[in-house]
């Protein structure tokens, strides 16, 4: 049997203490994984669903047959995982802002960290995700210019940021300048704790040529009860307008 708790990791980081630790669900009879940022509860092990949906639902919106992705946040690393699971996906940059979050996968101290680690097509890169989608060039050394696709789950939702610099990158001027780094029909999917916003999909409307917030339900085996997030996901035109 597993240990009843477990600190896996502890590090002092620029946004606080970062925690990963696990513990024994008797209730349940499962380990859970669990990330605390300061004061900030991240994420668990429990609840993956709508962190995998992220990937499916925006790539079900790609067209085409090779895939060039980037996932924003790498946390327990559910989304990458789900994107190397669709064949079309050629190569997969996420940038983590947190050193530690990368070493965790790196050094196999989550469960399915070498699925991700020691697939060929995927890179982790140790970067701002926000700095590098306003500026001009690509997610990191060598990443190409323009992806296919945007899969971002870093802040609890566009009004609950984790860090007051990354409240530029919900605003006009900051969603026109990541449309800048997707090709034509590009797609951008964000992960949200909170229902649908209208005011953010009126928002990413001004941007994309279509949106749809997703409401993705899922069991809730603490409660015993539903819990769901949402998942927006925004088409780019299929005109080549980086000029504009």
């Amino acid at each position: 049997m597993s240990r009843r708790f477990e600190e896996l990791d502890w590090q002092h980081t620029e946004m606080g203490e970062l925690i990963l630790r696990r513990r024994f669900e008797r209730t349940l009879q499962v380990d859970v994984y669990e990330v605390k940022l300061g004061e900030e509860f991240l994420m668990s092990s429990l609840f993956p669903v709508a962190e995998i949906e992220l990937a499916r639902l925006g790539l079900a919106a790609c067209a085409g047959t090779e895939l060039d992705v980037v996932v924003g946040g790498l946390g327990l690393g559910y989304t990458a995982v789900a994107a190397l699971e669709e064949p079309r996906v050629r190569s997969l940059v996420v940038v983590e802002a947190l050193a530690p979050v990368i070493s965790w996968h790196e050094n196999q101290l989550l469960p399915d960290a070498r699925t991700l680690t020691g697939d060929p097509r995927a890179r982790l890169v140790h970067g701002d995700f926000f700095a590098l989608a306003g500026a001009a060039g690509g997610f990191g050394a060598d990443s190409r210019p323009r992806v296919h696709a945007v899969l971002l789950d870093i802040d609890h939702t566009p009004r609950h940021v984790l860090h007051p610099s990354h409240a530029a990158f919900y605003t006009p001027e900051g969603l026109h300048a990541l449309h800048g780094h997707l090709h034509p029909g590009g797609v951008f999917a964000l992960w949200s704790d909170d229902p649908p916003d209208d005011d953010f999909v009126a928002l990413a409307r001004g941007e994309f040529a279509s949106v749809e917030a997703h409401v993705v339900s899922f069991a809730n085996r603490l409660t015993g009860g539903t819990s769901a997030n949402t998942v927006y996901v925004a088409v780019a035109s299929g005109d080549d307008d980086e000029g504009r």
